[in-house]
Order: C-alpha cells, then sequence, then structure tokens
C-alpha cells in the first residue's frame, strides 16, 4: 500500500444539518448547527478508531461548504474535496417531535448532487484499501448513479475492495427506482450492509437468510437487525451471528453509520468475522447513547 493513500476512502454528500432546539421547527427561534451525512458519519468513526481515512465529496463555495470540510479536518479526516462556485452545499432540516423526528432535504441541485462518472479514477485509488459509499449517493442525481457505476469499475482497477451501505432514503427516489438500484449495486459489492427492516420495505425480503437469498453475489454481506443483533454471510461459510449489546437508547440516528464504521475498522485490523460484527456494535452503541450522528471528538 502505498504510504501516500489513506487506507479507506467514504464518498458521498455530506450537509449542515439545523436542528431547532426549543419547539418544533416551524415555530423555532432557535437552533442548533451541525452536519448530516452518511459516509462523513463512517470517516470520523474509522479515524476515531485510528485509521486514516479521506472523505470524497463536493460542497459549494460557501460558508456552509466551509463549516463541513473544517469540522471534518479537526476530526482527522483527510479531504478529498471539490468547491463549486456555481451550486450550493446542500442542508437539512430536523423537526424534532413526540413521536419521533422528521427531516426535511434542501438539497436539490446541491454541489455534490454534481459528480459524475470519473470523480474518483482509478489512478488517484492507488493504494487505497477499501472504497466506501451507500445508497444516498446514487439518489442524489443521474449523474451520481453514473459516478458510482464507475467508481466500482475505477476501484477494483486500483486494487480496493468495494464497500456498500444501503442506506434506503424513502424521500430522495421513488421506490421502483431504488429497489432496482440497491439491489444491482449490493449484489455487485466486496462488502455490503442492509438493515434487515429497509431490505423488507424495498425488497419484500423478511429474514436475513432471505436477503442472502436476493443477494448472492455479494462477497461478504452484513444484515443489521437492530437491537437483535447483526448476521454476516461470507461467501458459502456457515453465516456468522453476533447479538448486539442492551444499550439505553438516546437517538438511534447514526447507528448504522457507526456500525459501519467499527466494522470497517475492524476489516483494516485483520479481525475475525465475528470480531468484527462485535466491533460494529460496539460502535453503534457508542452513538446510540448520544444525541448526534458522529462519535464524540475532543
Amino acid at each position: 500500500m502505498s504510504t501516500a493513500s489513506p487506507e479507506i476512502v467514504c464518498v458521498g454528500e455530506t450537509m449542515i444539518l439545523i436542528t431547532p432546539t426549543d419547539a418544533a421547527l416551524a415555530w423555532a427561534s432557535e437552533a442548533s448547527v451541525g452536519l448530516a451525512g452518511a459516509e462523513s458519519n463512517v470517516t470520523a468513526g474509522i479515524a476515531a478508531a485510528g485509521h486514516r481515512v479521506a472523505w470524497a465529496s463536493r460542497v459549494g463555495d460557501d460558508p456552509l461548504g466551509t463549516r463541513i470540510t473544517e469540522e471534518l479536518a479537526r476530526r482527522g479526516i483527510e479531504l478529498w474535496v471539490e468547491r463549486d462556485a456555481e451550486a450550493p452545499t446542500g442542508v437539512m432540516f430536523k423537526d424534532p417531535g413526540v413521536d419521533g423526528s422528521t427531516v426535511h432535504y434542501y438539497r436539490r441541485g446541491s454541489a455534490a448532487s454534481r459528480m459524475a462518472p470519473g470523480f474518483l479514477p482509478a489512478e488517484r485509488l492507488a493504494g487505497v484499501r477499501i472504497v466506501h459509499t451507500t445508497g444516498i449517493t446514487p439518489a442524489l442525481s443521474a449523474s451520481c448513479r453514473e459516478m458510482i457505476d464507475r467508481l466500482f469499475d475505477d476501484a477494483r482497477a486500483a486494487g480496493a475492495l468495494v464497500s456498500f451501505d444501503v442506506n434506503d432514503r424513502r424521500a430522495l427516489w421513488s421506490l421502483e427506482d431504488a429497489a432496482a438500484t440497491l439491489a444491482r449495486l449490493a449484489d455487485a459489492t466486496d462488502i455490503a450492509f442492509v438493515g434487515r427492516d429497509e431490505a423488507e420495505r424495498i425488497w419484500g425480503t423478511a429474514t436475513a437468510d432471505d436477503i442472502r437469498t436476493f443477494l448472492p453475489n455479494c462477497a461478504l454481506l452484513v444484515v443489521k437487525d437492530g437491537d437483535v443483533g447483526a448476521t454476516a454471510y461470507a461467501g458459502d461459510d456457515e453465516p456468522v451471528f453476533v447479538p448486539a449489546p442492551v444499550v439505553d437508547v438516546v437517538e438511534p440516528v447514526g447507528a448504522g453509520d457507526a456500525f459501519a464504521s467499527g466494522f470497517l475498522a475492524a476489516t483494516l485490523d485483520g479481525l475475525p468475522l465475528a470480531e468484527r460484527l462485535s466491533a460494529g456494535h460496539a460502535a453503534a452503541a457508542r452513538v446510540l447513547t448520544i444525541a448526534a450522528d458522529m462519535p464524540p471528538h475532543p
């Protein structure tokens, strides 16, 4: 591996997150400002585990883009970022409620949605061990979907493993488009993460074994089942199940990204499959017990 290369590169959009703190969104006069992005959540967890990691994306040439890049750099994340003078950084508003939170996206036409094929060519990825992205990215635009297809090919040409978290976002595209695209991408990866509940929602697969049957070509499939546990299917080997620890949940947002970060960091460490699942659970537990998407940082 080239010493000039990070071990993992995570590709996808990060937005500014606005969360009202004194009332529902329609009536709030005070709010907190943070970051929201599945792939940058993963980079934060991998960096916290002591590994060299890069976040690759595009942001607007605006103060919000600066806020994102400076926060991620402060966490020790390398930035492979293009700034766009003509398109803005995306924004997400969270609207807390007694029955749960809803979100409102303002990301159509964002700088990140303009990612296109060749954004990360094979020569740029030389020496990288894993390239990770999620099902959010192909939902952003047609050019992003084409970029992901090319990225898979370029990552493999560079000798990297391809990691993909299904991470379906219902608000971003139709169920028909999501089901077909996410199945095609997940089945073509070296490592795929999927929630049992989201798989049932988009593919009608009720159990972890059903999901494996539906995605037979993925080299390593990890099915997450909330507070039950996670099951890994590696080739034709017997599946490995590790139960989830008991956690006093403060907020579930970001736990899936944290799980992926723990699992991937343990993969870099060369740990056995059961220990990689345990590392994923431990990372998820740390995020479940705080009201934030990312692990704490000094």
